[in-house]
């Protein structure tokens, strides 16, 4: 077989299919790799059977068929099977070769891989995927980490396949080693906080406000007009209109209140506090997934203890203050985000850009939002923001914003209603905001019964007391 096909991918699941599609529909020839051989044959048929698209069960004839050097991406499920295609790949390919994993890596395996395969002379990087199966189809958000020689042979298909902004690919180099897979982990991160918000304000919405279905239709699609247009609102919106093929109720109100994680989420969290960084509004989002699959549980619970009634409140006024409580904590959901990636930015030599980050978000990932436009240009302004609370361009922005979100965690917590996004939310921004906190009583109490010593505020040093003497 000719060495004619300029890409090619391991992995032709839906994720895998479309992006190969995507990569032809752009003027590219590509050439797909599974061992599946209904998915080589739907792939062909789907690709029309043109020049442009091919694909093989053979490892052999598909690495042939790529010319060099070869640019193979794997679009597979992380972990050990990652492992397995690589091993697979090896016999077959030349120095120079390029792997690029597609998937949600955990970024300490990505840079096993890349020093594993360097030895080989083989280039590997890491590229998180954002936009689902639709985005890889249309355009996805890209995120590429790891050697910067190799991406330049796949950026012009990267700029060509993913979204675009007013024109601007929604891909960029981010930085050396496992940047790539780091970026994606914690927009995945984001992605739960925001999903746990809005399920929350729904909730709300719909036990403060007796709102309909049809009702949150509207509300989440005039939201996704304004200032909290972004792609989990529309979504939303489209949710609460689609009816049950099974039944005559609306699907939302079918479907079991368990809710499941592949584990980016709760990558985010620990890698959060491995290195210091609070990031509440993400940790209680993993929890409540957590929470949730303790449905029968729940239900054992719900019958032992009194429930209060929750008071309506006009609908007009809660309207307001949901939409506004929603932008408050879509804030601080990105701001905790941002500020993991700026310490892990300096923890592991990654050199992001946290503006473009932002700029290629702006479009094709499950995060997008007008929101991006503006964190843009705050790290435009100054790229060096350890926290987007402290740009004056969200200064207002939250001031206007977080009254709402006070009063309706207020309310949660009188009538029963669990809001522990809204909540951490909150308090992240009243701990973050106060200059003087309690915890000299907890340096107090750690000297006192382990001797951990402390320091003073009038003096320079390090003390410690002999409380019982």
């Amino acid at each position: 077989m000719t060495n004619t096909y300029d890409f090619g991918l391991v992995g032709l699941g839906v994720m895998g299919r479309n992006f190969i599609l995507n990569v032809a529909d752009n003027g590219f020839t590509a050439f797909g790799n599974d061992l599946d051989s209904e998915k080589v044959d739907a792939l062909i048929k789907e690709g029309g059977n043109t020049k442009k698209v091919n694909a093989a069960t053979d490892v052999k004839t598909f690495v042939s068929a790529l010319g060099t050097p070869r640019k193979i991406m794997l679009l597979v499920p992380a972990g050990k099977i990652v492992d397995s295609v690589i091993e697979n790949l090896l016999p077959f390919l030349n120095e120079g070769d390029i792997i690029i994993d597609g998937g949600n890596s955990f970024f300490t395996d990505t840079d096993r891989r890349e020093a594993y395969l360097k030895d080989k002379g083989i280039h590997f990087f890491g590229a998180g995927v954002s936009g689902g199966a639709k985005g890889a189809r249309k355009g996805p958000s890209i995120m590429p980490g790891g050697s910067k020689e190799a991406y330049q042979h796949v950026k012009p298909i990267f700029e060509a396949v993913s979204a675009k902004y007013k024109g601007e690919p929604c891909v960029a180099y981010l930085g050396p080693k496992s940047a790539g897979n780091y970026v994606k982990m914690v927009h995945n991160g984001i992605e739960y906080g925001l999903m746990q918000l809005t399920s929350e304000i729904y909730d709300v919405l719909k036990k403060a406000g007796r709102l309909t279905n049809t009702e949150l239709h509207q509300i989440f699609a005039q939201w996704n007009q304004g200032r909290l247009q972004s792609f989990l609102v529309q979504i939303t919106s489209d949710i609460l209109a689609q009816k049950d093929d099974f039944t005559e109720a609306d699907l939302v109100d079918m479907i079991l209140d368990k809710a499941k994680q592949k584990g980016t989420g709760k990558w985010t969290s620990q890698n959060a506090m491995d290195l210091g960084i609070p990031v509440p509004t993400i940790d209680i989002a993993v929890s409540m997934r957590e929470i949730s699959a303790l449905k029968d549980e729940r239900i054992l619970a719900d019958g032992l203890y009194d429930t209060p009634s929750p008071e309506p409140l006009e609908k007009d006024t809660l309207v307001s203050k949901t939409e506004k409580a929603l932008f408050f904590a879509f804030i601080m959901a990105y701001a905790q985000g941002m500020h993991q990636l700026a310490d892990a930015s300096k923890e592991y030599g990654y050199n992001l850009d946290l503006g473009e980050i932002a700029k290629i978000w702006r479009a094709g990932c499950i995060i997008r939002a007008a929101l991006l436009a503006d964190i843009t240009e705050a790290f435009k302004e100054n790229s060096r923001l350890p926290n987007l609370l402290l740009s004056p361009a969200f200064v207002d922005k939250v001031k206007e914003t977080v009254g709402a979100a006070r009063e309706l965690v207020g309310y949660g917590a009188t009538n029963g209603i669990p809001l522990p996004g809204l909540s951490s939310s909150l308090t992240y921004f009243d701990a973050y905001t106060s200059s003087r906190l309690p915890l000299n009583l907890i340096q107090a109490q750690r000297d006192y019964f382990g001797s951990h010593t402390y320091e003073r505020l009038d003096r320079k040093g390090v003390f410690h007391t002999e409380w019982e003497k």
